[in-house]
């Protein structure tokens, strides 16, 4: 059997209205800052709980234009997790800011416990990773962003939907960052992603920040990019976003069906699931051991398991200038050595984990004989 991570092709298969919807949309010719992408935005800022969302060009433009508006630039330190994807790193270098990089927890997140030691008179916002649908402990966080008056831009690109107490990720801070790439739980046909903020100054300035700092036609306030969201991906968008809490529930039912059989072999411990705290699984993933060893038995046999990451973000010749060294961050380091993600997304099957699970316990029972 094959087992196949991406499921794009199953998540826009039963899809005609979608393709009269875009019909329609392509004749009226508003294809740049449409009627289409404010609906999209207004829609995406109720789902989350914010007063409004601004659509951008991608997740890792949405961390960008965030710390932009926070006057974040050249010299300044942005504090997030080690273990965080290229994007998060980009968005602070982009702008001439320097990372300053915390170790992750069990949750795959940021140890706010590590993170008030790492504060300078050079940090200028703090940039939370809600990985793999997980959240950062905002709570304790904030005390400390408070504490030290530093703003704190979310990325929630891998966590729409996952909540604390009810509290929705990208509610938290002055800034949630959300990506819209094809993988993500909610997704687009392209790159694309969305800001949510509860401040109307800050909403004007993302506006005009995204729109190469125009007001209007002929009147440019500020120097701004060209970082829009279409407004073609805006309807696929709508689309989409009325099944954005049935994408989670289900992504949520098929981790706990994985954790309740996976638990029960030996050689794999399920990370800690935390009371209240929701979370969406953007990715699946456990900690296994001989994990090389099962990655390969996996892809033989038709799954198509990953490892995210297996080379850490801080060593990466691309930040050779930190002068980081391995060791520095050790629980980021353990983990490259046992995490495996597995597909265990909405339209998996229960044949599907079943054989997952099963070859997983076939792996360790001839390992053990």
């Amino acid at each position: 059997m094959k087992v196949r991570y991406s499921y794009l092709k199953q998540q826009f298969s039963n899809s005609e209205d979608l393709w009269k919807n875009l019909k329609k949309f392509v004749s009226t010719g508003d294809f740049t800052l449409g009627k289409e992408l404010k609906s999209f935005e207004n829609k995406f800022a109720n789902l989350i709980g914010t007063k409004f969302a601004v659509g951008v060009n991608s997740g890792t433009d949405a961390i960008k234009l965030s710390l932009k508006v926070l006057n974040v630039g050249p010299g300044d330190e942005v504090i997030t997790a080690a273990n965080t994807f290229v994007a998060t790193v980009g968005a602070i270098t982009e702008i001439g800011a320097i990372p300053v990089f915390v170790d992750c927890d069990d949750t795959f997140c940021m140890n706010v416990d590590l993170l008030e030691k790492k504060i300078s008179k050079k940090t200028k916002a703090i940039v939370p990773v809600h990985f793999t649908g997980y959240m950062t402990d905002m709570p304790k966080l904030l005390k400390i962003a408070k504490k030290y008056r530093l703003p704190v831009v979310e990325d929630a690109c891998q966590s729409i939907l996952a909540s604390i107490n009810n509290k929705k990720a990208g509610c938290w801070g002055s800034f949630g960052a959300f990506s819209l790439h094809p993988l993500k739980n909610i997704n687009v046909w392209s790159d694309g992603g969305i800001i949510t903020t509860n401040n109307k100054k800050f909403y004007k300035r993302l506006l005009l920040l995204r729109n190469h700092g125009l007001s209007d036609r002929d009147t440019v306030k500020i120097c701004g990019y060209n970082s829009r969201l279409d407004t073609f991906q805006a309807v696929v968008g709508n689309w989409l976003l009325p099944s954005a809490k049935k994408i989670a529930n289900q992504r949520i039912k098929n981790a706990n069906y994985y954790d309740k059989e996976l638990s029960k072999i030996e050689e794999i411990t399920i990370p800690p699931r935390i009371k209240g705290k929701k979370i969406v699984y953007h990715l699946y993933i456990i900690f296994a051991k001989h994990r090389d060893e099962l990655l390969k038995f996996c892809l033989k046999k038709g799954i198509e398991a990953k490892v995210h990451y297996p080379r850490p973000m801080y060593l990466q010749e691309n930040l050779k200038f930190l002068k980081h060294k391995k060791g520095d961050f050790p629980v980021t380091d353990e983990h490259t050595k046992k995490i495996i993600t597995f597909p265990c997304d909405q339209h998996l099957s229960k044949k599907e984990m079943k054989y997952v699970i099963n070859c997983v316990g076939e792996f360790y029972r001839k390992k053990t004989n």
